[in-house]
């Protein structure tokens, strides 16, 4: 695959506006954060997210989740599974990841993103644009996630029917230093979404940015 990465449109500089970061922040009374779950299939990276979202709802914050599956069904339907297409699927999230962040929304990113490098990729695209990146680290044992199987897709896997799936014969590699560790084998959901949100009200995500 070609590097995604390199600028090959010329004569193209970015405009800004006359409305603000900050003027969007305060419209909203939140601040715009990427929180990324990371996980293996299985693990629930999902299911909290569909949890957050709507325990951020309630509040009366604006949140939007961008999901694996859903996302490859639209913007990366042309990506496959390889090592080179999950860098592009998780590229491709990145940036919209940063533009939600611009316009001040709370997004939930729920991605197997098994590649280390690709997720920090991420983070260091948020950092020098001044984002704000939480890595959640969906952590549950393969034994249970498997156990699980909510698709079906380690059973494929094992039969061969599915190559490159991560865990099986596709490495995971957990985070270094994620901001929050969930252990979605030993913890309830209630528990799970109670430690997100604690996080976002202790680090000032959740009230006027003024």
């Amino acid at each position: 695959m070609n590097d995604m990465t390199e600028q090959i449109a010329t004569n193209v500089v970015w405009h800004d506006g006359e409305v603000t970061r900050a003027d969007r922040f305060n419209r909203l009374g939140q601040k715009g954060v990427t929180i990324w779950f990371t996980g293996l299939s299985g693990s629930g990276k999902s299911t909290v997210a569909v949890a957050v979202e709507k325990a951020l709802h309630k509040l009366g914050k604006l949140s939007y989740r961008l999901d694996g599956d859903n996302i490859r069904l639209g913007i990366n339907k042309n990506l496959g599974f390889s090592a080179e297409d999950r860098t592009e699927n998780i590229r491709r999230i990145g940036e919209i990841s940063k533009l939600y962040c611009d316009t001040g929304i709370i997004t939930l990113n729920s991605f197997i993103s098994p590649y280390r490098e690709d997720r920090d990729q991420v983070r260091k695209l948020h950092e020098e644009g001044g984002y704000n990146f939480i890595e959640v680290h969906v952590d549950c044992a393969l034994e249970c996630a498997e156990e699980r199987d909510p698709k079906g897709l380690y059973k494929k896997a094992r039969a061969g029917e599915i190559k490159n799936f991560t865990g099986i014969d596709d490495p995971y590699e957990p985070p270094i230093g994620a901001e929050i560790t969930l252990h979605t084998d030993q913890m309830t959901l209630e528990e799970e979404v109670e430690i997100i949100l604690n996080y976002l009200q202790e680090n000032r995500f959740l009230i006027l940015y003024r």
